[in-house]
Parts: C-alpha cells; structure tokens; sequence
C-alpha cells in the first residue's frame, strides 16, 4: 500500500527495543544484542536514514582503527590521552570502560574479513593481504601512533554492517526511514516511549512504541559555512549526513547535554578535505609554513601559555591547531604537509620493496577513505614524493566519538569510583546526581539509550569504540527491558505527530501555485535557503572560519536573535518532495544543536579550546572557575535552554601526562 505526496500512508508498530541509526554504533548493538536477548520474546527494530553497507562514519572506509590499546597500554593509559586532548574535562569512568571493551570490537573485525598490517618477526610491515597471526593470537599490528593501527579498510563498513545484519536479521531492519522526533511516556514525561519518521522512498510515516531505544545518528556537519563553495558547496570532513538529529532529537525528549560547547576543527589536505592522520603518524611528516618552518617547534613557547595542557608530550589537537593559526595570521602561509622530506627519509630506512609499498600507500590512505583528496592530486599535477600539499583547518563540526566530547551526559560504569553524589550548586532538581545513575549508556530519560557520537565527555571513542559502546547499550538496553514490565503510551496523538512531519509538505501544497517560479515565493522558504542563513549566521557571529574562529558575548547575543527569528522561519520551510522534506527535517534538527552549541560557548566564561575557538572577551583558560561540565537541557514547550555546571572529578593519575 502507497501513500500519496501529502497523503501519506501511516504505519504503526509496537517493539521492545528500537535502535536508530546505521553507524558503527549501531551495528555493534545489533550484532550484540541477540546473545543477551536469546531466549526472551522481545521484539527488537534497527531503523536507518540510509542503508547499513554505507551509514555513518565510516562509510567510504578508513585506512586505520584509531583506537587498539592492545598489550603495551591499559586503559587508564587511554583515559588519560582522552583527558589531554580535550584539554583535561572528560569523564574517565566512560573513558577507562570503553578502553576495557574495545579491543573484542576490533578482534571481531578481523574475524569477519578486515585486513589489518601486521609486522613480522623482522619488524617489517606487511598490509592486511598477506594474513599472519590474529591480533587475538599475539599478531602484532603495524602501529601508526601510540592506539592507531593500519588496515585496509575501504570495505570495512560492508564487514561491520554484513555481522550486525546476520545476526539481528534482515527482517528487523529497516532502510531508508528517518526518524525525526522522539516521542515522551502519557504517564511519565521522563521515560522514552517511542519515536516517528518517515521513508525516504514512499510516501509513508511510521510511529513507533517503544520500551528502549538506543539513539546512535551520529554527530553534526554542516552547521557552519563549509569552507568549499559552488560546485563543492557542503563538502566537507565529516559525512555530510550527520544532521545532529542524536543531539536535538535526544534534547526535545528532555535528555540532558554536556560540553556542546566543544567543537572539533580538524588539519585537513586543503579542498580535499583529505585526513593527515598516516601522514603525521606513519609517514613521519611535518607541517610546515610557506617557508619550510616547522610551526609546532617555531612557536612552541605558546604552549606554555596552557599549563598543564601545552607540557604534555602530545599537545592537545587544539593547541596544535593555535600554533597553525599563528603562522596564517602573521601572514606565513600558506601551510604545507611536507611530504617530500618525509618519502626521502623513509627512503633511508626502508627496504625498496618497503619503499614501493608505502608509496601506494600514500594514494591508498585516500582511496580508502577520501576518494576526493585523490581526485585533487590528480587534477592539480601533485605526486606526494616530489610536490608539498596544502593543509588548512576546517569549519567546525560537533561530535562526541572523534576528537571532539560535545553530546548527551550518560550513565557509566559503578566499579571504577565514579562519583555518585553532585557538588556543584545550580543542577536542575529532576536530573540525577553522579555519573552512573542507572543502566550504562543510558541518559537522563529513562529507557533513552546512546553510544557512539551520541555519548558526550569522552572523545576518542573512534570507529572500534563506537562498535564496543552500541555492544555495551546492547546488554543494558536488555536488561532494562526486562526489569521494567511497564506498557508505553505514546504523549502525543498520530494525527498530531502526522501533522507536523508533513508540515513543510502542507506548506507546499498549499503555496506553490501563488508564483510562477516555484523557488520564490512569499509564503515558505526552501530547505537550501535556510542552511545557507543558519551557517551564514554560525560562521560569522559564533566563530567560524570567517572570524578566524573568534567570538565575544556580543557577537554571541547577536547569534540568539539571529537563531531565533531563524526558528521562526523554519516552520515556513518547504518539501516539494521527499528528499526536500528529509532537508528541511535535517535542517531543524542543525538549527537546535547550533542553538546549543551557541548557548554552552556563551555560558562557559573561558576559551577552554584555543585554536578551536577563541571568545575574544575571555581569551584564557581558567582552570578554577571552569574546570568543570558546562551541561544543559532543552524545554521544548518555552523553546528555552537552561545551561548549568557540574564538578570534574579525575578518577586516574593525570601527572604521568607531563614532562
């Protein structure tokens, strides 16, 4: 049965447990959560904006797993590197737990096909084609870093999602529907009860009831002016289909957030927007000023204007990126990788068949996972042994798995000494005190689960630890299901639901005749029009790349007017059809997580990541005012958000981390 455009057809089913998204997160629930759940009747739906061979993140491959702790490192060794980069505020209890699983995610990739480079007895490397011992037999994997190992990954996602398809089975998944609201208990506001979104292919809306759902959509892209314009308009680093749908949806059901004022604005190889990872890692090369300064030594006396961060051996990603942006400032760009110097001194290292393989390997870096950064060495005559390669920072994007902690506060481990009671004053009554107040990964909404980019205060996490977090929700969600008998009643009526999902196809329907050129028109305003006003707004007043990524509490007071005429709009976007409605749903859900990000910069009276972002009125690091979880919560009855503090605890030995 087909629904018609404004007619849609709608389907109503009851589960136990829905899980949302098709990443890495997901995929590791889904795989997981049939060996907890044997032996029960629950009744158990994955749903996908996309489909699973190539959802999230990792969809055109990785040429590494960024997080292995293997046999030479422990977790409070991970924890700690978490804490640094982040520049000191994270939850180690979520950190140390995710470093005790992850490793079995990344022992099961290679059990199902993913080829990992190991080296041999010599201590040469081999890629993934030539087998050798498992990792979980003692293999020992090449290392790129200190927790990154290198794979050959350009079908690592088909691995992941072919497991987690076996083993949930394909009839308890479903592609190509996007979930666009989360859906209150009638009878207890601060329980989850189900959810509704629409299909992407017919004309079709689906609610469903539900016991537990685990939200794993991941992060937000495109919130900001991308720095790529006309033909590359939206190109950017991380998947451009990340909509901060985990965040928004998560805040209108009354989750709690934390540090949404972090963002992450990765070095990439310039237009490509192709990752430096290998580069810096395993080919050993520098970053340098157009004049063949190496900045990271020329101004590593900055580092010392961040105590303790700028000590430790690894400076922060952020006070990396600060280093950068000093260089183009003064006027001494632009900024190369310099991947001349670095092929030659491998050169005199390597072995020539060595040579020869690491040299694919600078193309297969791109092949495997940024097709595009090929294309542009291509096109523009660069061979990466004779020629150096543009770097430039990038707009900022807000994500909780990579090297960014932004997302929802969630419960973690109760063995590792996490506190249990809050010591800072301001915490709204309702929301629990503590770090673990109930199942692991829940949030603040009871029977509301997330893992992956979902999981705020503990960066990192990467491919493998969004995998080992879905495992982890797998089990709680189980668990949570089976100690709560209690029967879902969804807050809002179907019609109603009905109703607001198609409004911007009503909007359509109802004006589209009133001019002759469909694209103008006086009564709505099309999806396109409204992302470019919402990052025209983000880039310039709550700083983007147009303000070399500098704000000010008046800048930022702007940004609040500017969004909020900018809500009101938003419900005059138009879907002339289905792909236009998923925009225009993608879009409410960036202007909410915008709206946060804005609100938690705003409150946090500090620039806790400089070279990430920089307010200009507080243009320090005050580690005894705000050494602490900037948090909030959304009211979406007044559309207000309240943000408020919560104590940092370390729960391992920072000290090892300084010189």
């Amino acid at each position: 049965m087909a629904g018609e455009f404004g007619n849609p057809v709608v389907v109503e089913e009851t589960v136990d447990i829905l899980m949302i998204g098709g990443g890495m997160a997901n995929c590791g629930a889904a795989f997981e959560i049939m060996q907890w759940a044997k032996g029960t009747d629950l009744k158990i739906k994955l749903v996908d904006k996309a489909a699973m061979d190539r959802s999230g993140a990792v969809a055109q491959g990785l040429s590494a797993i960024n997080t292995y702790i293997g046999d030479e490192q422990d977790p409070a060794d991970y924890a700690r590197m978490v804490s640094n980069d982040l520049m000191g505020i994270t939850r180690d209890d979520l950190a140390y737990d995710l470093g005790r699983h992850v490793d079995e995610s990344v022992h099961l990739f290679e059990e199902w096909g993913l080829p990992i480079w190991k080296t041999d007895e010599n201590g040469e490397r081999f890629d993934g084609s030539k087998g050798m011992t498992p990792l979980q037999d003692g293999g020992k994997p090449v290392r790129s870093g200190k927790w990154q190992i290198m794979i050959n990954g350009e079908s690592y996602k088909w691995i992941v999602a072919e497991a987690a398809k076996k083993s949930l089975g394909i009839e308890n998944i479903e592609e190509r529907i996007f979930i666009v609201k989360l859906i209150n208990d009638k009878n207890d506001p601060s329980r989850i009860a189900g959810a509704v979104g629409f299909s992407t292919r017919e004309n079709k809306i689906v609610v469903y009831t539900a016991k537990a759902i685990l939200l794993a959509a991941g992060g937000c892209v495109n919130i900001f002016r991308p720095r790529s314009v006309g033909e590359g308009t939206g190109r950017a680093w991380y998947p451009v289909w990340n909509a901060g749908s985990t965040y928004s949806m998560a805040a209108e059901a009354g989750a709690e957030l934390t540090l949404m004022e972090n963002r992450f604005v990765p070095t990439r190889f310039k237009d490509g927007y192709g990752p430096v990872g290998a580069w810096f890692l395993l080919f050993k090369a520098k970053a340098t000023n157009a004049f063949g300064e190496v900045y990271m030594d020329k101004n590593k006396e900055m580092l010392n204007d961040y105590p303790p961060y700028g000590q430790a051996a690894v400076p922060a990603s952020c006070l990396r990126n600060h280093l950068m942006l000093k260089e183009m400032k003064d006027g001494n760009g632009p900024i190369y990788m310099d991947t001349v110097t670095a092929l030659a001194n491998l050169r005199e290292t390597l072995s020539p068949r060595e040579v020869k393989h690491l040299e694919a390997e600078a193309w297969e870096d791109f092949l495997d996972m940024c097709v595009g950064q090929c294309g542009i060495w291509v096109g523009e005559n660069i061979e990466p042994e004779k020629k150096n390669s543009e770097l430039m920072p990038t707009e900022p994007y807000l994500l909780g798995s990579h090297s960014g902690c932004c997302g929802i506060w969630t419960s973690g481990p109760t063995d590792v000494g996490a506190p249990t009671e809050e010591t800072e004053a301001g915490v709204p009554d309702h929301l629990p005190s503590g770090w673990n107040w109930g199942y692991r990964g829940m949030t603040t909404v009871n029977g509301l689960f997330t893992a992956g980019d979902g999981v705020g205060a503990s960066g990192h996490k990467f491919s493998s630890g969004s995998h080992a977090e879905g495992r982890m929700c797998a089990k709680s969600m189980v668990k949570y299901c089976l100690d709560n008998d209690h029967t879902p009643e969804l807050d809002t009526s179907v019609d109603e639901l009905v109703d607001a999902i198609y409004q911007p196809v009503k909007t359509f329907l109802e004006f589209k005749d009133y001019t002759t050129a469909i694209d103008v028109n006086p009564n709505y305003i099309t999806p396109k029009m409204l992302q470019f006003r919402l990052q025209k707004i983000m880039d310039e007043y709550v700083a983007g790349v147009a303000t070399y990524y500098t704000t000010n509490a008046e800048m930022l007071k702007v940004a609040g007017e500017k969004l909020d005429m900018l809500k009101e709009d938003a419900m005059k976007m138009r879907a002339k059809d289905l792909h236009e409605l998923l925009r225009a749903w993608e879009n409410y859900h960036r202007i909410l997580t915008a709206e946060a990000h804005m609100k938690h910069i705003e409150f946090r009276q500090e620039s806790r990541y400089p070279g990430f972002y920089y307010r200009a009125d507080k243009n320090f690091v005050d580690e005894e005012n705000w050494h602490c979880f900037v948090n909030s919560i959304y009211d979406k009855e007044t559309g207000k958000w309240t943000c408020f503090k919560r104590a940092h605890v370390d729960l391992v030995d920072k000290s090892k981390l300084f010189k």
